[in-house]
């Protein structure tokens, strides 16, 4: 059987985790970096809308994710590659825990995963011409108690900066985990399983 490792992909996301990911299971990619915060503004709007449930959030901002990373390879007139997208919240109490905005909110952010359990939602896109799939993967994940000196001293690490929920799994939060349900990469940022099955209904189908 065919294997990701033949597949040449285009991954629209700025995040190193996500390569670092397709790297471990051996996928060819281009990295398609979009703009974010920019003078120009960004590619993709991320603001929850009103009402907006988690799960149809991460599902929306993923695929508008992947018709931005299209719409560039148009622009630049590259080789047309399926691109890949995704998207990364965490929710507790149904309300999403974006990147913190800084070290104070990084701080509010862990008091209220401390000594309970939240969700981890990730979405994947694919995109090659009109044809757009996507998948996502729910992982709960539960964290011991917390002491303000443990959330303190994991705050001034600076791990917390510009990830979902203040925290990375991979990274010195392991030492927070009690309990984990679902997808260690999808906690990261990119469900693997679901990933390849992905790139397997373009390029092997």
């Amino acid at each position: 059987m065919a294997t990701p490792s033949k597949a040449k992909i285009y991954l629209a996301s700025r995040s190193p985790r996500r390569r670092e990911l397709l790297k471990q299971i051996g996928v060819a990619f281009e990295v398609l970096v979009l703009r974010e915060h920019s003078l120009r503004g960004s590619d993709v709007d991320e603001s929850q809308l009103p009402g907006e449930l988690p799960d149809d959030y991460v599902r929306r901002v993923s695929r508008a994710k992947v018709d931005s990373g299209w719409d560039r390879i148009l622009q630049r007139r590259l080789r047309r590659f399926p691109v890949l997208s995704a998207d990364t919240v965490v929710c507790v109490d149904g309300k999403i825990l974006g990147k913190p905005a800084d070290q104070a909110d990084a701080e509010r952010m862990l008091r209220l995963l401390s000594g309970r359990e939240h969700l981890v939602l990730t979405a994947v896109a694919l995109k090659l011409d009109d044809r757009t799939e996507l998948v996502a993967s729910e992982s709960r994940v539960r964290f011991c108690k917390l002491a303000e000196p443990e959330i303190q001293a994991y705050v001034e690490s600076g791990e917390p900066t510009d990830k979902a929920g203040a925290y990375a799994i991979q990274g010195r939060a392991a030492a927070f985990v009690t309990e984990l349900h679902g997808s260690y990469s999808g906690i990261m940022g990119l469900p693997l399983y679901e990933t390849v099955q992905l790139i397997r209904k373009f390029h092997y189908e």
